[in-house]
């Protein structure tokens, strides 16, 4: 009987050993199982799961649901596949490969995450918002002010947080005037994809290619220009059908809360520190973006002595259901036993309201991805792409595919494969994959969370209808990065 099963898993996996030059979690010299059953049923665990993601407005399911569950059962498979070879050193070291990457973009995500709740808290991005609303621009002005802002603010403050920040303030400028809010929002998902392309910061597809030490901090500079031009000649052409009214300006007025400036400084003092331990002591920028949060963790205990909460208990963390022990009882409402939920600054807090269902969905993403790798999909399809269609088609085509599937595993699954190409085409494959996205409001967070604020106004087919705009702006942001940085192309 167990020799029956031996040959049945055999079966399955039908495959002969075959070379091939691979990066990432691949090994060197792998087991091609593209065409095994437990392979292809792999490949079909995937994109079924990845369907559920693509429809996750309509069925309220969350995104990392699925994927965590088809990683399981992928890399289930990958084990079952290599043990009936006798082989069970690659999978548990392939896996520990992924399991690593996920532990440096997770980190480096946390305490970015957590900075931007802190400045979100302190009111950092509401008196922004009541600043713009207040200032009685015509919609024409406030068309290129969020567009411009969401350009400049993303490559720190990430595309998703920006696109949310920039689209409140065109729906309360806006109101009922449908058409500039469509427009408008389009605007802001173009400006923030475009404006995180060039920066580490911006987008999860190019800190992943940082982290990999592909690209280095500064050169990502070099698509600057050709980010700004995919923003610009889509903006330029909506921007004629904007009418230079100008609505009542809205006297709204929000102040920051203490410490805001310096939590903004301390953010701009985790971003050097992160760059440096990347740059000078050769460590994993997650690491300096832990060292930043450390000085979060020190500036909320002097937030708690300023806004008088730290009591004799010392700076203590959230319990278990969230209340502060640090709290007086008698400020606790009856029946809570002197554990009521408290206002002010606390670290836990901001760190609690972490974007948890995306970090959990990267984690899915990685290792599904980790998975089909082992199965050899990745070396077969680095081999169509970048040898049979030439890496520059390949890495225009991965723009496109980002606007369908989303740019995280796309570009997850280009590093992993991680093709032999020049420093030129890895910046362009990064540019592709980050404004790709734009062409439909599926095809990146920031149009995804746009479409959940103002849903029934920004929709996928009053994006579409500008998706030839958009593309606009793509053909020549390539072209421009192809003619600016030619001299890396060698």
């Amino acid at each position: 009987m167990k020799t029956f099963g031996l040959s049945l898993i055999m079966l399955l996996t039908g495959a002969m050993p075959s070379l091939a030059s691979s990066g990432g979690g691949e090994p060197a010299e792998f087991v091609n199982l593209t065409t095994s059953a437990l392979g292809i049923f792999s490949l079909v665990l995937f994109v079924g799961a990845y369907s559920l993601v693509i429809f996750e407005e309509q069925l309220h399911l969350r995104k990392s649901k699925p994927v965590m569950l088809a990683a399981g059962l992928i890399w289930v498979l990958v084990a079952i596949a290599y043990g009936a070879m006798g082989d069970t050193h690659t999978p548990h070291e392939a896996i520990k490969h992924n399991l690593i990457e996920y532990a440096e973009l997770f980190l480096f995500l946390l305490a970015a995450m957590t900075y931007i709740n802190a400045m979100d808290e302190r009111n950092v991005f509401q008196a922004l918002r009541s600043w713009l609303v207040g200032r009685g621009f015509t919609l024409r002005t406030v068309f290129w002010v969020t567009g411009l802002l969401s350009f400049l603010i993303s490559p720190l403050a990430d595309n998703l947080t920006t696109a949310l920040l920039m689209g409140a303030v065109v729906m309360a400028v806006g109101g009922n005037n449908k058409k500039f809010v469509i427009v408008a929002c389009i605007n802001v998902v173009v400006a923030a994809n475009a404006g995180g392309a060039f920066s580490p910061f911006g987008d999860i597809t190019t800190l992943m290619v940082w982290q990999k030490g592909k690209v280095e901090f500064i050169e990502f500079f070099a698509i600057f220009f050709p980010s700004l031009i995919n923003w610009i000649i889509p903006a330029a052409i909506m921007s004629m059908t904007v009418s230079k009214e100008r609505p009542e300006a809205m006297a709204e007025g929000i102040a920051m809360k203490l410490g805001a400036k310096r939590i903004i400084a301390l953010f701009m003092c985790t971003i050097a520190t992160a760059v440096s331990f990347h740059n000078f002591l050769h460590l994993p920028p997650a690491a300096g973006m832990m060292l930043g949060l450390g000085y979060l963790g020190f500036f909320s205990y002097y937030l708690k002595i300023k806004e008088g909460r730290l009591l004799k208990g010392g700076d203590q963390p959230l319990d278990i259901i969230g209340h502060n022990p640090d709290e007086h009882e008698q400020s606790a409402p009856a029946g809570h036993g002197g554990h009521a939920p408290v206002g002010g600054f606390d670290l836990f807090r901001k760190i609690a309201r972490a974007e948890w269902d995306t970090l959990l969905f990267f984690y899915g993403v990685i290792l599904c991805v980790g998975g089909l790798g082992q199965f050899g999909y990745l070396a077969v399809t680095s081999d169509f792409m970048y040898n049979g269609l030439g890496a520059t088609t390949a890495n225009v085509l991965v723009g496109f595919l980002s606007a369908i599937v989303d740019n995280i595993p796309v570009m997850f699954a280009v590093l992993t494969m991680d093709p032999v190409m020049s420093h030129g085409q890895w910046l362009l494959v990064t540019l592709t994959a980050g404004v790709g996205g734009s062409m439909l409001s599926i095809g990146s967070a920031a149009g995804v969370a746009l479409m959940g604020t103002a849903r029934g106004t920004y929709t996928f087919g009053n994006h579409l209808k500008w998706t030839w705009a958009v593309a606009l702006g793509y053909g020549a942001s390539v072209m421009a990065h192809l003619w600016i940085n030619a001299s890396l192309f060698h």
